[in-house]
Formats: structure tokens, C-alpha cells, sequence
């Protein structure tokens, strides 16, 4: 028997079948099925900006927990590389290298596709502030394995990455990350350094609300946020929640931003920082 809905209930089906989609529940993993939060999201939304957002159902793991993840089975031209392997390789190189991890977060998309990290490192210079290592990786072709150093300031652990990648290199048959992370790590310690001179500098930098005004448009114009984060953005510049950001400087601007990436999925987040490194010039 077929069931008849009113005209308005009609109008609202057809409005979700055309406005929202599902997302994947269950993920093929080493272990056999495994489940997956399953939420959903606007295909608008998911349009945005080459894809990076991750989707609703994308959660925190650990590094153990990308060892589940079922890579694709190479080609002729590419070889993607497991996400664990990445992980795990980048951390036992920097153990090598005399960088003391004192933090690892990573975060998966729904599908497992695509993996985000985030290495911190203590910091011998006491900037208040420990090193930080952006890791990403993707089974799909969507971007190339990079890294990219940052910042991590100790009072709210807000992120800061610089917009200089240590290594981006795409998927092709012939990647060896046993030489490619290594010598990545042999330019690190300039990068890091070079990353905290600007730091400082923002913090000598006075930013008028008006000029903060500007710079946040700017900052949704380029999707690094999104336009319903302006309002946000400014009120935490305006009235920060951590005394450290009290002077309106260009670092204090810059912490606006970034306390409030973090209600954004890793993927997001991840985006945002990069363009956010363009716009303040920590290239």
C-alpha cells in the first residue's frame, strides 16, 4: 500500500532528498566492517573548497587505530601509502632526529581516505609555545603527503603552521618515504626557527578593531573561515577569554582565528591554518 503525504510533507521530503545525503556508516578496515558514526551533511557543504572538510561522521583516532585503515592497492603510476605508515615512520624519525613528542592527535574522514596529524614537540627556546609538525596523507588522490611545521601555544593550545610545506610529494609509484621524511627533517630546525621570528614579531604588531574588522572579511573571502565565524572571530579579539591576548596585536588577531578552529573537524582546521598562514605572512 502506498502512503500519501499532504502537500507540505511532500515539499519537505523533497527538500531533504535534494539538500542532504548520507554519509558512509560502516568502513572496510584489516579487522573486517567496522561502524562509523553515521551523520550526514548538506552536499553543499560538502562542495566546499577541493573537498577538505571532512564529513559529520569523521572522528579522532589514534595512532594505533590507522593501522584498521585498509590502503588501496597501488597501480602503475601511483602508490598510496598507508596512513600508519606515515605516522609512524614521521614519529620515529623525529625520536632520531632528538625531537621529544610530548603530544600526537590525528583524525580520519569518514571513508578513511584521508588522515590528518598533529606532532608536538617540546621546545627548548621557552617561547611558551611547543613545535609542531602538520602531517597529512590521502588514499584518493585528493592531495600529496605533506608536512608542514607550526606552533602550539601552551596556555590554550591554539595551533599556529607556517604556509612553508617541509615536503609535499605526490603518490607516484616511485615515493620511498624512508629517504623523503628524512630529509625533510634536515631543514626542520631552520623552518621552526624562522616560523617563531614572526611570532614575535606579531606580537610588536598593534592591530586597531577596524583593521582587525578588515583583515577577518578578508579571511572569509579567502574560505580560510567561515562567513557565520566573522562575528565570532572579533568578539574573542575583542574581549579574549586568555589575559596573554589582551594587547590587540597582529598574534592576538591571529589566536582569535584559531580559538575558534577549533570547534573544526581536523580537515577544516587544516585548511583554514594554511590560508591563514598567507594571510599574516608566516610564509
Amino acid at each position: 500500500m502506498k502512503v500519501k503525504y499532504d502537500e507540505a510533507t511532500t515539499a519537505f521530503f523533497k527538500r531533504l532528498e535534494n539538500e542532504w545525503e548520507p554519509q558512509p556508516r560502516f568502513l572496510l578496515t584489516g579487522h573486517g566492517i567496522k561502524e562509523i558514526l553515521s551523520k550526514y551533511e548538506t552536499k553543499e557543504k560538502a562542495k566546499m573548497e577541493n573537498n577538505l572538510i571532512l564529513h559529520c561522521g569523521a572522528r579522532k583516532v589514534s595512532r594505533d587505530e590507522l593501522k584498521d585503515v585498509l590502503t588501496p592497492k597501488p597501480t602503475m603510476s601511483w602508490k598510496p601509502v598507508p596512513h600508519y605508515e606515515v605516522a609512524e615512520f614521521v614519529t620515529h624519525v623525529a625520536k632520531r632526529r632528538g625531537y621529544e613528542l610530548v603530544k600526537e592527535e590525528y583524525g580520519l574522514t569518514g571513508d578513511g581516505m584521508k588522515m590528518f596529524g598533529v606532532l608536538n614537540f617540546a621546545n627548548p627556546g621557552g617561547t611558551g609555545c611547543t613545535r609542531a609538525l602538520g602531517i597529512r596523507n590521502s588514499h584518493d588522490k585528493r592531495f600529496a603527503l605533506s608536512l608542514v611545521v607550526g606552533a602550539q601555544i601552551m596556555v590554550c593550545d591554539n595551533l599556529a603552521f607556517g604556509g612553508e610545506v617541509v615536503i609535499r610529494r605526490k603518490h607516484t609509484s616511485g615515493i620511498e618515504i624512508e629517504e623523503l621524511i628524512p630529509g625533510a627533517f634536515d631543514n626542520l630546525g631552520e623552518q621552526y626557527i624562522r616560523l617563531e621570528r614572526r611570532i614575535d614579531g606579531m606580537k610588536l604588531e598593534a592591530v586597531s578593531i577596524d583593521q582587525a574588522r578588515v583583515i577577518t572579511v578578508m579571511a572569509a573571502e579567502i574560505k580560510a573561515i567561515p562567513s557565520c565565524d566573522i562575528v565570532p572571530v572579533l568578539d574573542e579579539f575583542k574581549e579574549p577569554r586568555h589575559e596573554e591576548f589582551r594587547d590587540p596585536t597582529k598574534w592576538s588577531l591571529y589566536n582569535s582565528f584559531t580559538e575558534t578552529a577549533k570547534k573544526y573537524s581536523p580537515a577544516r582546521a587544516d585548511f583554514c591554518y594554511r590560508r591563514l598562514a598567507g594571510l599574516f605572512g608566516m610564509q
